[in-house]
């Protein structure tokens, strides 16, 4: 078990991440709609972006929000199907130091009630890396509806029980994040 629940909401900061080679910030309502949700419920929105079905920039931009200390969970949206170019797991699964098997389980029992078998092409999955929780979810506003409601307000409360994650994640150590901007030399280029 990852926390015991506290009394009062523990605010998290959260960035979201939509991985995407065909939506922009008006067409990212599954993005949007998270945003929403963890506003509601009292969380920071630590940093939202937009990124095509990249393998090496989603893993750049993932790797550099595992490090930073004011970033306590990750929201991904989109690249978890069975595409060419679906490749949310394959960028971010060699950053996890732990695998949270139950939630791809969870996630695919609850949208069988929606979808039927066709949750078993969804590929989602979470993990922990650096005191960081991740969640990958798919890109439909429906399946992060699903996520959102069934798996992660709960274990994103510091009030649920008997176990959630907020507690571990605010362990996590400080880096100097701000290092990974510094410029070495005069003939170096940022």
């Amino acid at each position: 078990m990852s926390s015991k629940p506290t009394g009062e909401l523990v605010p998290l900061n959260i960035a979201l991440l939509t991985v995407s080679d065909t939506r922009g910030p008006d067409q990212d309502t599954s993005g949007q709609y998270l945003e929403d949700q963890l506003l509601a419920t009292g969380h920071q929105l630590a940093a939202r972006r937009i990124l095509p079905d990249d393998v090496y920039l989603v893993r750049a931009l993932m790797s550099r929000w595992i490090a930073d200390p004011a970033i306590h969970g990750i929201i991904i949206t989109g690249g978890t199907g069975f595409h060419e170019r679906d490749s949310t797991p394959e960028a971010v699964g060699p950053l996890l130091d732990k695998i949270i098997d139950g939630f791809g389980e969870e996630f695919r029992r609850l949208s069988q009630l929606d979808i039927g078998t066709s949750t078993i092409q969804s590929r989602a999955f979470g993990g922990l890396a650096n005191h960081t929780v991740i969640f990958c979810l798919p890109g439909s506003t429906g399946a992060c509806r699903t996520g959102w409601e069934g798996i992660l307000s709960t274990q994103l409360d510091s009030r649920h029980g008997p176990c959630n994650f907020a507690a571990l994640v605010q362990r996590k150590p400080d880096r100097p994040v701000h290092r990974l901007d510094e410029v070495v030399g005069d003939k170096a280029q940022a």
